[in-house]
């Protein structure tokens, strides 16, 4: 005798839900986990508290939202799985880690709006499994809306916080020296990436002209070599003009602070007051800092600069990492003629640098968001360009 069907709380057997409702609900309880791990992964990027908040908000609905599906999934003798097997990939993860907030935020806004529209487009005949799965998209659609603010350097806020910032933007009217500056990880993999073209293009034109003789290394060496300096040279000059403007940035907080210290505490005061003290607990907080007006420049420099003093060593580092990653990118058409020569040279030099070419595209992806296959293949194409239009003209202009 056969065993009778799981039942569940409302007597409805397991063994008679139909596939779609519980790939449906499965498929939904699976993008809950993932949403949930991607909110907290940008969460801990987030250096504004207020909207690192929003963003922990969103991973605590989603979570929820698991919850609620779960509960379903057990009235419908369905079992839900382990969460621990809802992972991203590591590529997903390293996205997430190091990739531009905004477009992480974008890309999740675009998944939200997908999920809520496959809720709204394709039913799954069960009612109530359909009624929460509606819940869900209204709620979802609510994030999109957040997801949008956020990306546009908003965040949802209540009208205490609205206040407090409009009067933070009176009174940074007369601040307008504020800037930002970036990292050097993209200028590393700009680097290898302006290295490899630019040095794959010398390659070609040169065993194009000379059919890939002796004077192939010699003309890629030096490439290599003065790519590897500019490089280096460009990125120490931009990160010392960097640093000079954050250097001129702090110059001018300090003559604000010593000029206007009344306004400089009720807009540190301000900054608290949206980190959550109530106005009499930051005020108290600021009257304590300004004791030391050395002490007063550094709270409120950290809060609009994200930065207590003078800043050092940038230049040195951009350097190295934009000099090394471009000799990387670059030596690498050159390697296979220090040992060959000739056609066997050109074949093997042309297929490890279009290698590297689809690795380099690949990893400029990690910042895109772009699928890794298509970045690596458009840098590949680009290489086949580059590298075909140099050896054609290479062999049109000869050694004659």
């Amino acid at each position: 005798m056969s065993p009778a069907p799981t039942t569940g709380r409302d007597g409805e057997a397991a063994g008679t839900v139909p596939a779609a409702v519980r790939e449906r609900l499965l498929d939904a309880w699976r993008d809950e986990v993932q949403a949930t791990i991607v909110y907290e992964l940008i969460a801990r990027r987030e250096s504004d508290p207020r909207r690192a908040e929003v963003l922990r908000r969103l991973a605590a609905v989603e979570t929820g939202h698991r919850e609620r599906l779960q509960s379903r999934m057990r009235e419908l003798g369905i079992e839900a799985p382990d969460e621990r097997t809802v992972v991203l990939s590591l590529w997903q993860r390293l996205q997430a880690r190091v990739a531009p907030v905004d477009k992480l935020l974008a890309r999740q806004e675009a998944m939200e709006r997908e999920i809520a529209s496959q809720i709204e487009e394709q039913p799954t005949g069960d009612s109530a499994t359909d009624k929460l799965l509606d819940e869900i998209k209204a709620e979802e659609e609510q994030h999109t809306v957040a997801l949008g603010q956020l990306r546009e350097g908003d965040a949802p806020e209540d009208p205490r916080t609205a206040a407090i910032e409009a009067r933070l933007a009176r009174l940074a009217k007369r601040e307008t020296w504020h800037r930002s500056s970036t990292g050097w990880i993209p200028g590393a993999i700009y680097g290898a990436n302006d290295g490899l073209a630019a040095v794959f293009g010398i390659v070609a034109g040169v065993s194009g002209a000379t059919g890939g003789s002796h004077v192939v290394l010699t003309a890629g060496l030096f490439g290599a070599i003065a790519s590897a300096l500019s490089m280096a040279v460009g990125a120490y000059l931009a990160e010392r003009s960097t640093s000079e403007v954050a250097a001129a940035n702090l110059a001018h907080e300090r003559a604000e602070v010593e000029k206007h210290p009344e306004e400089e505490k009720e807009e540190l005061s301000l900054y608290y007051q949206l980190k959550g003290l109530t106005e009499a607990e930051a005020k108290q907080v600021v009257e304590r800092i300004a004791e030391n007006p050395e002490n007063l420049f550094r709270a409120i420099a950290q809060e609009e600069l994200g930065q207590s003093g003078e800043q050092g060593g940038g230049a040195i580092q951009a350097a190295l990492a934009g000099g090394l990653s471009t000799a990387f990118g670059a030596i690498i058409p050159v390697m296979p003629f220090f040992w060959l020569h000739g056609y066997t040279g050109i074949a093997v030099a042309a297929g490890v640098s279009l290698v590297a070419h689809f690795g380099v595209g690949a990893a400029k992806s990690v910042f895109t968001l772009r699928s890794a296959w298509s970045s690596g293949f458009e840098m590949t194409m680009a290489g086949v360009l580059v590298g075909g239009a140099t050896y054609l003209l290479g062999l049109a202009i000869g050694t004659g």
